[in-house]
């Protein structure tokens, strides 16, 4: 996928960015997402939660380039064409988790399929990394053995890192209704409250409209 270099000097966003750069200023937000028919669903065509949740990040950060904004490997800032999510697998035997990335496609059978492939040929691997890294990713992760109303992740002080960071937990029942709590962290430089709120409702709307992309 193509890195498309940004033009500080004629970018609207050059304060806001010069501003918390320079203050390393983070935030999370973490939101219930309902997904009550969205499991059922899921149940009826004997799918897991997960690349369905995989899928609905992805497609929603690939719809808005303040999410694919980051500096490549030249230390160059500007944002990915398309990015991947690199999600976390749990070993059971040794209590350890994988990285693993899988190619988005826009066809949620698609995805499904290359999430599948992509598990059996190293979900059985316990290395960090097993499969081969690609620099158009972005972190998903799972914490599916508890509910949480916050999360927050701690980087080091000196670090550019722009993309958001994404962590589901154990859904729960409440008044009938089966939410999924929802983190995302983002670095204030090239996200404000607005990119956040975004991208929760767009998640929600997602889960809600489960026919037009399942």
């Amino acid at each position: 996928m193509k890195f498309h270099p940004i033009d500080q000097e004629n970018w609207d966003r050059k304060p806001y960015f010069d501003h918390y750069i320079t203050q390393k200023c983070t935030f999370s937000l973490t939101a219930n997402i309902e997904i009550t028919s969205l499991l059922a669903q899921l149940r009826i065509q004997k799918k897991k939660f997960y690349p369905a949740f995989l899928y609905m990040v992805s497609k929603v950060l690939n719809a808005h380039v303040a999410f694919r904004t980051c500096f490549d490997d030249k230390g160059r800032l500007g944002y990915w064409s398309q990015m991947n999510p690199s999600f976390t697998i749990f070993h059971k035997e040794t209590h350890t988790f994988s990285a693993l990335w899988t190619a988005f496609s826009e066809d949620f059978p698609v995805f499904h399929d290359n999430y599948q492939v992509d598990i059996a040929e190293y979900g059985d691997h316990d290395a960090f990394f097993p499969k081969r890294e690609s620099s158009n990713v972005f972190p998903v992760s799972m914490i599916p053995w508890v509910s949480f109303t916050g999360f927050n992740l701690n980087l080091k002080q000196d670090n550019d890192y722009l993309l958001p960071i994404f962590t589901g937990g154990r859904f729960f029942q409440q008044e009938n209704k089966v939410l999924f709590p929802l983190s995302i962290q983002v670095n204030h430089a090239v996200c404000d409250g607005y990119h956040v709120s975004l991208f929760i409702n767009e998640v929600q709307k997602l889960a809600y409209h489960w026919g037009s992309w399942m």
